[in-house]
């Protein structure tokens, strides 16, 4: 998605020379004459970037006031500012208003696009990273080669790149964020914006606002900028849209009709150019059967549906996700990383992981920080949280001197086997080949003990 740059002279040559140069190199171009065009050009559709001139001959404000609206209204718009009269002065108090850039007429076109190159990848930066500390730490890959992982990749890869909306489910902390990202970068639109909106998280009022902005028709038309104008030439992604108001539903669907709206308030059309991926971590169909959620809405945002696997599903993921996990967090949190011991490992397998892998990070966390001081012992299935072990295996969480060291010899080991491939099989899904590969015995012999120890598992292969 091409780069779109305001171009604010009132010279009309220079605007036709500027536009000419930036369209030879892909970006699109808007332009304007005076400071009024100029605001009005800015308000009416968030641009990558502002090219403003410092004089503005004729008109009710110079550049650099200009520039001042500008940056009140959104502040994370660069703006480069030109004149064909330029002193150091005017350079200085420019870049003091938060220009990013100076540049004197008459200028050199490839000077020209080195700094509107870099003002535009500035820009990139500063979101992207604001992005990230506002996700504290959230991972950036998808980890694991479970047949369900490899098949979430595969669907990534094939509708990344076409622009089609994607509605993404899959329960609470799975990563539908983490895929919408990686859509997103995978895109043609990567360059540009990615906006995330949680639905949930907002009255139907506010909600209105955070998807539309407002503007004030009757005072000095300071606009405020909504998640569909900021995410312009990239992608929205609306998280939890079955918590979409029904009357917002209805403005949803002329924004994906038409890509244009107005503002809470506003009397002007905004033309939009959005990707939207919507999410959710429930079954749709029946809040449409009782008339909650439009069918007609759900259709335009169900092209292409992709459901992120719950932790549960994928269990032989989860020793390389925990270890990628520890390496993260121990580096985040400024704590030595540490071995998981095969015992964690199993209980961590044999869990149901309702949290899914924002849970798993949090277990993480604790086990790092509560794991003794010993830097070279591994993290042992014992330092797990206590409500997690109320549901782990018996077998993990038995103490020294506990019930097996009542018992005599035959009835202890009895007790141990049951219970010791009871987390094995649970470890491993009920798969009793992959249980009989890793406890060392034949799959007929497993079975057998299996079944004379009461438990059961699935006879499958790998």
């Amino acid at each position: 998605m091409a780069h779109e740059i305001l171009i604010v002279d009132d010279e009309r040559d220079i605007c036709t020379l500027i536009a000419g140069i930036l369209e030879d190199e892909g970006y699109a171009t808007r332009r304007a004459h005076d400071s009024r065009e100029a605001v009005e050009a800015f308000r009416a559709r968030r641009p990558s970037l502002v090219i403003l001139d410092v004089w503005l001959q004729g008109s009710e404000h110079d550049g650099l006031e200009v520039l001042k609206i500008i940056k009140r209204d959104d502040a994370s718009v660069p703006v480069v500012m030109i004149s064909g009269h330029g002193t150091i002065d005017t350079a200085v108090a420019a870049i003091k208003s938060a220009a990013y850039d100076f540049i004197e007429k008459p200028f050199k076109s490839d000077r020209l696009l080195l700094v509107v190159q870099r003002a535009i990848e500035a820009a990139s930066l500063r979101a992207e990273n604001a992005a990230l500390l506002k996700r504290a730490g959230g991972e950036e890959t998808l980890i694991g080669s479970s047949p369900s992982m490899s098949q979430l990749r595969a669907a990534i890869d094939r509708v990344a790149s076409t622009g089609s909306r994607v509605l993404l489910s899959g329960p609470p902390g799975s990563g539908k964020e983490l895929v919408a990202r990686l859509m997103h970068r995978a895109s043609k639109r990567a360059g540009g914006p990615l906006v995330m909106v949680n639905c949930a998280a907002w009255s139907a009022e506010r909600l209105d606002m955070e998807l539309f902005g407002s503007e004030n028709a009757e005072g000095d038309g300071v606009a405020v900028f909504g998640a569909f104008e900021q995410a312009h030439g990239g992608t929205l992604l609306l998280d939890e849209v079955g918590e979409l108001p029904a009357a917002t539903q209805g403005k949803v669907i002329r924004v994906l009709q038409e890509q244009a709206f107005f503002r809470d308030g506003g009397k002007s059309r905004v033309e939009v150019d959005v990707r939207v991926i919507a999410a959710t971590t429930r079954d749709l169909q029946p809040d449409i059967a009782a008339g909650r959620f439009r069918e007609d809405l759900f259709h335009r945002l169900n092209v292409v549906p992709i459901r992120v696997p719950s932790l549960a599903e994928r269990r032989d993921d989860i020793p390389e996700l925990a270890n990628h996990l520890v390496r993260r967090v121990a580096a985040a949190a400024g704590l030595p990383a540490r071995q998981i011991g095969e015992d964690a490992i199993a209980a961590l397998q044999s869990y149901d992981w309702p949290g899914n892998v924002r849970q798993l990070r949090n277990v993480i966390e604790h086990l790092l920080i509560v794991a003794p001081a010993d830097g070279a012992a591994p993290l042992r299935a014992d330092i797990l949280p206590a409500d997690f072990g109320d549901i782990s295996p018996s077998v993990l969480r038995w103490e020294k001197g506990g019930e097996i060291m009542q018992l005599p010899l035959r009835e202890a080991r009895e007790v141990f086997e049951r219970e010791y491939l009871m987390a094995q099989v649970t470890r491993f899904g009920g798969n009793i080949s992959r249980t009989a590969t890793f406890v060392g015995m034949e799959r007929s012999a497993l079975h057998r003990k299996l079944k004379s120890l009461g438990v059961h598992g699935e006879e499958r292969g790998s």
